[in-house]
């Protein structure tokens, strides 16, 4: 390039300059970037001008300020600079929309910006403004390293060209911006298929982000709600892995900490820049500002009643986020919100449908239980005193521990409880707790999530949760182990747990009943179980008498289980001998009622007409040694375990396991062996005498 001018009036300058704006009109058809078109404006142009420095400076309203764009040869234009419109030449036009001459920079001191121009040897600088029919676009300016390189004349051809470029540009923006916008619905599109496919919040930010991250590059994105009982925004979902580096997931940040909070206090959208985040002075911004973040735009996500959360992406560019990208990231914030909210709806759901689900089997697998107590059989004072404390504290709804032997009719004392009480109309819920692993007990009591261990395909709730508003009765209570008391506890006097696997709290209306056929007291001094869960378990107690202490009751019990078995077996026994009564009635029946319940089962199998024919062989060994006193029938009851469990090898459970053999519960056997003193590995693997003998 010349550093003459060739403002002299020459008709072949006009005639090339006539040509040079054909040309720059051609630009307008033409679909170029803008950077093509600065390129190809400034070849044009310098066919009929002498410069060194070519630019546009294109108004921002978002910033409300002028970004200038250079042309400086054949070197590819550097990114935009910011201009402040009250302090640059370039201002100066646009707001004046007036042309401007400067001959000799180094003697205008009007402007400080031009320092960088003035130590690179430019002297001469020519504007106009850029403007089409619709608006004010911005400002054309050429720079030359001589004075007063420029007359009227070239501002002239300039304020010409100018007019074109204009239109030029303005076409060149109308085309990116259509572009944006259908990339923008792409996007949109894309995003909501993305969070439809989602119900876990955990994805639901990940989901968006990664579809909008080409038409909204940033360096984190995260998702924080307002904890309004500790006052705090909790971090609780983040746009990638990686992005824990500036926001740790699950953390609590003080509101006065974070920029989030006054977003969500305000309820608008707000941009944070590096001094306004410098302002605020936390742990929090100084970590984001360490980790090179510029800008963070903090928008709320509103539902319909209130601001839920803020959802935060932050950018190490400091001059980010455009109207059409905060248009973008805003409409991302409004489908997260709504999705945010049909999450919690449909999580609210399946977990009413799950509960629905588990009540509908539990109580199914509960009715034959219920019907086999269909009421209490007895009349004798012992019985009643059990029942009179039952009704006492039935509507007071304090814990109840219930004592006594297996097989004495501890559940059927708590569904009388249960059924008295005013929680009568709410569900009764059960649980052996001798009968689950140790693995799976807490998983039973309080649910789990899913993933919460290996095997936790599904989400369970729990039967603590199935129980609120209602009554749980935990059979066998003294078979929790250790670890799990503490959480016992926790509900017991607060009434909240947290389900295996989960961080959230859930609150219950529960009223415990409990029972056990362990000695408590023993149980606590050896550090089996804790002191202060038995004091809470052992608000009022009630003892059940074993049946042997109620052997007046055991006639009308015969009567009663024979007739109920009768009618479902469809036989027709009317009469129990004299003798057959008198034999039952001396049996002390270490297994109680059940026990009861099960020998006449087998009676009434075997009874043909209408007496009933028992198996008084079965009773007779045993019944010959009660005459010798207690001492006889402890020493012949421990000989006969111990003959069992040889034969069976020192098993307890099972198809083969000594408690089938004996026709008692395993827990049944295990407390018997506890009180005699018997421990099965001494017999495991040993063969009886009987099959050494076969």
């Amino acid at each position: 390039m010349s550093d003459e001018s060739v403002l002299r009036v020459d008709p072949r300058n006009e005639q090339k300059r006539y040509e040079v704006l054909s040309g720059i009109a051609d630009l307008i058809v033409l679909h170029s970037t803008l950077p093509e078109l600065i390129h190809q404006t400034a070849r044009r142009l310098e066919q009929v001008a002498a410069f060194q420095y070519f630019c546009f400076s294109l108004y921002d309203p978002t910033q409300n300020c002028l970004r200038l764009h250079l042309w400086e040869g054949e070197e590819s234009p550097p990114g935009p600079i910011e201009l402040n419109i009250d302090e640059s030449p370039s201002g100066l036009v646009w707001r004046t929309q007036e042309p401007l001459l400067l001959r000799d920079i180094l003697e205008d001191q009007r402007f400080p910006v031009l320092a960088h121009m003035r130590e690179r040897g430019f002297r001469s600088y020519a504007l106009v403004p850029l403007t089409s029919v619709q608006k004010q676009i911005g400002v054309l300016g050429i720079a030359s390293r001589t004075s007063d390189a420029y007359m009227q004349s070239d501002i002239r051809l300039l304020q010409r060209a100018g007019e074109l470029v204009a239109m030029a540009i303005e076409g060149v923006q109308t085309r990116e911006a259509l572009e944006a916008q259908k990339e923008a619905l792409r996007t949109m599109v894309e995003m909501n298929r993305s969070l439809v496919s989602s119900m876990d919040v955990r994805h639901l930010v990940p989901a968006a982000l990664s579809a909008i991250s080409k038409a909204v590059p940033h360096e984190f994105a995260g998702l924080c709600i307002y904890d309004p009982e500790e006052k705090v925004m909790r971090n609780v979902a983040l746009g990638s892995p990686e992005h824990n580096r500036v926001m740790t997931l699950g953390a609590a940040v003080p509101m006065e900490q974070t920029p989030a909070a006054r977003a969500y206090v305000e309820g608008i959208t707000k941009q944070f820049r590096r001094a306004e985040m410098s302002a605020i002075n936390s742990s929090f911004t100084r970590n984001l500002l360490k980790q090179g973040i510029e800008s963070v735009l903090c928008l709320p996500l509103r539902n319909s009643r209130e601001v839920i959360g803020i959802l935060n992406v932050g950018t190490v560019r400091s001059e980010a986020f455009s109207e059409l990208e905060r248009s973008l990231l805003q409409e991302v914030a409004a489908q997260i919100a709504i999705s945010l909210e049909n999450a919690r709806a449909y999580h609210e759901i399946a977990e009413l449908r799950d509960r629905l689900e588990e009540e509908k089997h539990y109580l199914e697998g509960e009715i034959q239980t219920e019907l086999n107590f269909e009421e209490i059989i007895g009349e004798s004072p012992l019985l009643k005193r059990v029942l009179s404390q039952a009704r006492t504290v039935a509507t007071s709804g304090a814990t109840v521990l219930i004592l006594g032997e297996t097989g004495t009719g501890k559940e059927l004392i708590a569904r009388a409880i249960h059924r008295m009480s005013t929680r009568k109309d709410k569900n009764f819920i059960r649980l052996n707790c001798a009968a689950i692993p140790t693995g799976l007990l807490e998983s039973e009591l309080f649910g789990h999530e899913k993933g919460a261990f290996t095997g936790a395909i599904s989400q369970k709730i729990g039967r603590m949760e199935l129980a609120d508003k209602g009554t749980l009765f935990l059979d066998e209570v003294g078979d929790i182990p250790l670890e799990i008391q503490p959480k016992l506890l926790r509900v017991l006097q607060d009434q909240e747990f947290e389900r295996l696997g989960s961080t959230r709290t859930i609150h219950v209306d529960v009223r415990l009943l409990a029972a056990t056929n362990r000695d408590f007291s023993r149980a606590v001094a050896e550090g089996n179980f804790r002191s202060d869960l038995f004091y809470r378990l052992n608000v009022f107690p009630i003892r059940l008498p074993a049946l042997r202490e109620r052997a007046g009751d055991i006639p009308l019990l015969v009567r009663h289980f024979v007739q109920k078995l009768s009618r479902r077996m469809d036989k027709h026994i009317e009469t129990v001998p004299n003798a057959t009564m008198a034999a039952l009635s001396r049996w002390k029946w270490p297994g109680n009622v059940r026990e009861l319940e099960n020998f006449l089962e087998r009676s009434v199998i075997l009874s043909e007409g209408s007496v009933l024919r028992v198996p008084l062989g079965e009773l007779e060994p045993e019944l010959s040694l009660h005459s010798k006193g207690d001492d006889s029938l402890h020493t012949a009851e421990r000989e006969h375990i111990l003959r069992v469990l040889r034969d069976s090898g020192g098993v307890l459970a099972g198809p083969r396991g000594a408690a089938l053999k004996l026709g008692l519960k395993r827990t049944t056997l295990q407390s018997k062996m506890r009180k005699l003193q018997i421990d099965r590995h001494d017999y495991a693997n040993e063969a009886s005498g009987e099959q050494r003998k076969q």
